[in-house]
């Protein structure tokens, strides 16, 4: 109950008035969210920004999984930290499985479970030159583990807002969109299929991309970003060619 009262007062009242405010953010497709009932909300990840335009176009709470370290640090520092993730919809990942990725797995299932809206990136981290790349299974997984729609969202404009590696860029209007939900259920049962996980990923990552209109890249965004980093620091990367 505190929890649901503290994001609505930051939504309504000591945050979102400000954002919209100052960024004036649109909307499209909001119609496609459920008013009751589970939903995956499965978008692009352009800035960390995307966490605020995302829900703040949404009525309903959105909840995403944080790492279980921002809930369990100690002192005061560590209390405000846990006040603030759990009070913007964050829920800590479980760490009694295997690994991280399996942890949010089961984290997320509790709040899709409990008739929630899960948000997720199944890019997994934030794309560092504007392009979508390839989503990895986890959001797949989940859908048919839990059996909630999968609602695609792209989120425009963010990255100008905040660009990789900054804080803050400049005064943009962003634009959030949201799809039409897809069905899995025929793929009921198959939840440990690989090549079922993967279709089903390649075709939430199209529609991202129908959405966005970024252009797709087949790579998964931390190989590209080292790459990237390779790239940068070769002693020839800035030599013209020959």
């Amino acid at each position: 109950m505190l929890t649901r009262a503290f994001y609505s007062f930051l939504k309504w009242v000591a945050i979102g008035p400000v954002l919209r405010l100052l960024f004036r953010p649109g909307v499209e497709g909001l119609e496609n969210v459920p008013e009751e009932g589970p939903a995956i909300l499965a978008g692009n990840h352009l800035s960390y920004a995307d966490w605020l335009f995302m829900p703040l176009q949404v009525p309903r709470m959105v909840r995403f999984v944080a790492k279980s370290e921002y809930f369990t640090t100690p002192g005061l520092k560590g209390r405000l930290q846990r006040a603030f993730f759990s009070g913007t919809g964050n829920v800590p990942i479980d760490r009694s499985g295997a690994d991280a990725a399996e942890g949010a797995i089961v984290s997320a299932r509790r709040v899709l479970d409990a008739g929630e809206l899960f948000g997720i990136y199944p890019e997994g981290t934030r794309s560092h030159d504007g392009r979508l790349y390839r989503g990895k299974t986890g959001v797949a997984r989940l859908a048919l583990l839990t059996k909630a729609p999968v609602i695609p969202v792209a989120v425009i404009r963010t990255d100008e807002i905040a660009p990789p590696g900054r804080v803050f860029g400049k005064v943009t209007k962003p634009l959030v969109r949201f799809g039409r939900p897809l069905d899995f259920s025929r793929y009921d049962g198959m939840e440990n299929d690989r090549y079922i996980l993967r279709s089903i990923t390649d075709e939430i990552m199209y529609e991202i991309m129908r959405l966005s209109g970024q252009e797709y890249v087949d790579m998964y965004a931390v190989k590209a970003k080292d790459l990237a980093k390779q790239a940068k620091h070769r002693p020839d990367a800035d030599k013209p060619a020959a």
